[in-house]
C-alpha cells in the first residue's frame, strides 16, 4: 500500500529550485470570508441546521461530522476550503443545534446517509464529494453504496466499520475491547441515567484513558451538551448502529475514495483502515502526522493540504 507522507509533498517539504535561482513569491491574497449565515430546513422527515459556503458555481463539498460533534467541528476547514469550493457543513440529525426529537427512528449509517441523500437532492448539490470523519465516514460510505449516483468521490477518515476486524484474531481481539471498554459500560451509563459517565467513557475510549477529566471546563461542557445524541447512539440495537459491512459490499464500490487516518489514533481506527485500504483495492492512504481521532482537528493544517491536493486530482 502506497503511503503518503509530508516528504512526498513538494509544497510541503521545499521541492524546486533553489532559493537563488527563483524570484520572490508574491504575497498571497486574502482569504475571502464567507456569509456565516446557518439555515435550517426539513430533509427527510427531520429539521437540519446547515450553512452553505463559497460561489455557488463552484463543485461541490459536503463535509460530515462524527460523534459527539456537530457542524462546527469542520471550523478548520470550512473557509479554506469554500475558497475553491461551495462547501456543505451540517449538524446530522439529534446533533445541535437541531431538535431533540424523540422520533422513534433507529440511530444508523441507514438513516443518516438518507438524510443526506434529501439534502444534496433538495439543496441541488449533487454529485458532491463526500467528507466523513468517524460515524460521519460511516454514514458517507453508506450513501456511496446506496445511491452512488449522487457521489463524486469520497474522504474517508477513520469510520468504525468494526465488522472488518473479525476476521483476523488481532483485529477481532481490538473490536471487543472497544466494546468491552467503551460501547458497553457507555450504554450500561446511559441505562442508569448517568449521562457524565457516558460521555466520559466513550470519549476516553476513542483518544485515551483520562483525557475527558483532563480537559478544560468549557470543553467538558461541549461534549456534554451531545448527551443527548450520544444516548441515541449508545441505546440503539448494535446491529442497526453499527452494521456489518463485509469486504465484498467494499468491493462493489466504483467511487474514487482517499483513506485518512491519525498516527496516533487507537489501534481499532488503524486496524480498520487496513481493512478498508484492501478491501477497496486502495494503494492511497494518507497517515496525518501526529493525529490522533478525529484526525482532522489535531492537525488540520496538514489534512487540509493533503486532501485539497487530492480532490484537484478527482
Amino acid at each position: 500500500m502506497r503511503i503518503l507522507l509530508c516528504c512526498l509533498l513538494v509544497v510541503a517539504c521545499g521541492g524546486g529550485p533553489s532559493p537563488e535561482k527563483t524570484a520572490p513569491a508574491p504575497p498571497a491574497p486574502p482569504m475571502r470570508v464567507f456569509d456565516r449565515t446557518l439555515h435550517a430546513m426539513t430533509f427527510n422527515g427531520t429539521r437540519l441546521t446547515y450553512r452553505l459556503t463559497g460561489d455557488s458555481g463552484a463543485p461541490p463539498i459536503v463535509f460530515v461530522h462524527g460523534t459527539l460533534a456537530d457542524l462546527n467541528s469542520w471550523s478548520g476547514q470550512e473557509n479554506l476550503f469554500a475558497q475553491r469550493y461551495r462547501v456543505l457543513v451540517y449538524s446530522r440529525r439529534y446533533h445541535r443545534p437541531n431538535p431533540q426529537a424523540e422520533d422513534n427512528q433507529t440511530y444508523s449509517p441507514k438513516l443518516h446517509s438518507e438524510d443526506l441523500a434529501a439534502m444534496l437532492l433538495t439543496l441541488e448539490l449533487a454529485p458532491a464529494q463526500i467528507i466523513g470523519s468517524s460515524y460521519g465516514a460511516y454514514t458517507a460510505l453508506q450513501l456511496a453504496r446506496d445511491h452512488p449516483q449522487l457521489v463524486r468521490g469520497l474522504v474517508l477518515a477513520e469510520p468504525p466499520i468494526s465488522s472488518l476486524l473479525t476476521g483476523s484474531e488481532s483485529g477481532d481481539s481490538a473490536r471487543r475491547a472497544f466494546y468491552r471498554n467503551s460501547l458497553d459500560p457507555a450504554r450500561a451509563a446511559f441505562v442508569r441515567g448517568d449521562s457524565v459517565a457516558g460521555v466520559r467513557l466513550f470519549f476516553d475510549a476513542t483518544t485515551r484513558r483520562g483525557t475527558f477529566d483532563r480537559l478544560p471546563a468549557a470543553a467538558r461542557a461541549s461534549l456534554l451538551a451531545h448527551a443527548f445524541e450520544l444516548r441515541r447512539e449508545m441505546l440503539a440495537e448494535r446491529g442497526d448502529y453499527l452494521p456489518p459491512v463485509t469486504c465484498a459490499d467494499l468491493g462493489r464500490i466504483t467511487t474514487p475514495v482517499l483513506l485518512v487516518r491519525g498516527e496516533r489514533s487507537p489501534r481499532m481506527f488503524q486496524l480498520i483502515m487496513d481493512e478498508l485500504a484492501r478491501c477497496l483495492q486502495n494503494d492511497t492512504t494518507v497517515i496525518i502526522s501526529g493525529a490522533g481521532h478525529p484526525p482532522h482537528t489535531s492537525n488540520a493544517a496538514y489534512f487540509n493540504l493533503v486532501v485539497l491536493r487530492y480532490l484537484a486530482s478527482h
